[in-house]
């Protein structure tokens, strides 16, 4: 029978110093720093919800790493210490029937898929969760290919709600404050679309007729934690220029937004009637969130005959 070769204890050193110095350089050579690398590619969110979903990926991907590096040394030590030499005439000792080795191969993936499965949960439950009262409400009607935003507790005079719609030379800018709950009311109105900006690492679809389809068209956010512009773009494909379907989140704060709001509800003296989003903020003093137009992204072409949709 032949005997197993000895592997000096200095070949696994070196080789162990060998993985770690070139997990260094994968780290350092990608320029992430250590609270990019637990993302894990999830983008920066803007919201206490977006954050309770990024710790909850982390953590799962943080799990699965460690079952596949439990896994991974079992095969390299299995490949290593237990291959058949040539002039082996007996196999390797066997494990079939050992009662604690299968007792251990159910009962931990048990436990952890329950350990899983308790944490989303829990996670959607508070995602998903709404306030009676939110700060603000906005209705978003999407249809193809562009956006309405409505703030109906807001009224222009003559009774209208305050309302932002784009089109093909204009991206529709959803203004919204920081630090206030917020309640998105979605419908379309023609096929299915889906309402999603990267940074509140959520999407929902936007159904046409979505009481009959028996789809909850409404969602909140407690806050949005930091000013800024987010792109929002549609995540269904919808037809044609589904791609250029995108919209602008401009998140400015309290103050701003409600000297935003009661502008968007008089009239403009320059043109006679009520100001456009773009007109209401570029009176207003707040420096680049008070860009009048989306900086995020940038009108499509309709003309077919100038080549492709450019969103």
């Amino acid at each position: 029978m032949g005997r197993m070769r000895h592997v000096p204890a200095s070949r696994w050193s070196r080789a162990g110093k060998v993985a770690a110095l070139a997990g260094a350089v994968a780290v350092t050579g990608s320029g992430c720093s250590v609270h990019e690398v637990l993302r894990f590619g999830w983008p920066v969110g803007v919201t206490p919800e977006a954050e309770q979903m990024r710790e909850l990926w982390t953590w799962t991907v943080l799990a699965a790493l460690a079952v596949g590096v439990l896994v991974w040394g079992l095969i390299f030590w299995s490949v290593a210490f237990h291959r058949k030499k040539k002039d082996d005439d007996e196999l390797p000792r066997q494990f079939q029937y050992n009662v604690p080795l299968e007792l251990f191969a159910v009962v931990l993936p048990t436990i952890m898929v329950c350990v899983l499965f308790f944490f989303t949960a829990t996670t959607e439950v508070s995602v998903l969760a709404e306030e009676e009262n939110p700060d603000v409400t906005v209705d978003v009607t999407a249809f193809q290919w562009n956006w309405e935003f409505q703030y109906p507790e807001e009224k222009a005079p003559g009774g209208e709600p305050v309302s932002t719609v784009g089109s093909s030379t204009e991206i529709p800018l959803l203004v919204l404050p920081t630090d206030r709950s917020i309640e998105f009311t979605l419908k379309a109105t023609d096929v299915i679309h889906s309402f999603w900006v990267p940074e509140l690492l959520f999407k929902r679809d936007v159904m046409p007729r979505p009481k009959k389809n028996n789809q909850d068209n409404t969602f909140q956010v407690s806050s949005i934690d930091r000013e800024g512009a987010f792109v929002g773009r549609c995540a269904e494909l919808c037809g044609t220029y589904h791609s250029a379907m995108n919209f602008e989140v401009r998140a400015i704060s309290p103050d701003k937004y409600e000297e935003y709001i009661e502008l968007r509800k008089q009239i403009n003296p320059d043109t006679g009637a009520l100001y456009t989003p773009s007109e209401a903020l570029a009176k207003m003093d707040c420096g680049r969130l008070c860009t009048p137009y989306a900086v995020t992204t940038r009108p499509f072409v309709t003309d077919r005959t100038a080549g492709s949709a450019v969103g």
